[in-house]
């Protein structure tokens, strides 16, 4: 409710919207993306998103099993 007073009411929602996205539900989270302007950035669907490229990162085959991995 305090952040109603000093954001428009399409700002508020849109920066709910967000933290309902990505699992941040507390008033600083909200607070947060309204600080920073992300509640004016297009959300990016969570199915769209890319994982990270690096060569520390390990895909789904380095935990295979032994009797699962191919020879």
């Amino acid at each position: 409710m305090r952040l109603a007073k000093r954001y428009s009411p399409q700002r508020l929602e849109q920066a709910c919207e967000r933290a309902v996205a990505i699992g941040a539900y507390t008033y600083k989270n909200v607070e947060s993306i309204l600080k920073s302007g992300l509640d004016q950035q297009p959300l990016t669907p969570v199915g769209n998103r890319r994982a990270a490229v690096h060569p520390n990162i390990r895909g789904p085959r380095y935990y295979q099993t032994k009797e699962d991995k191919p020879c």
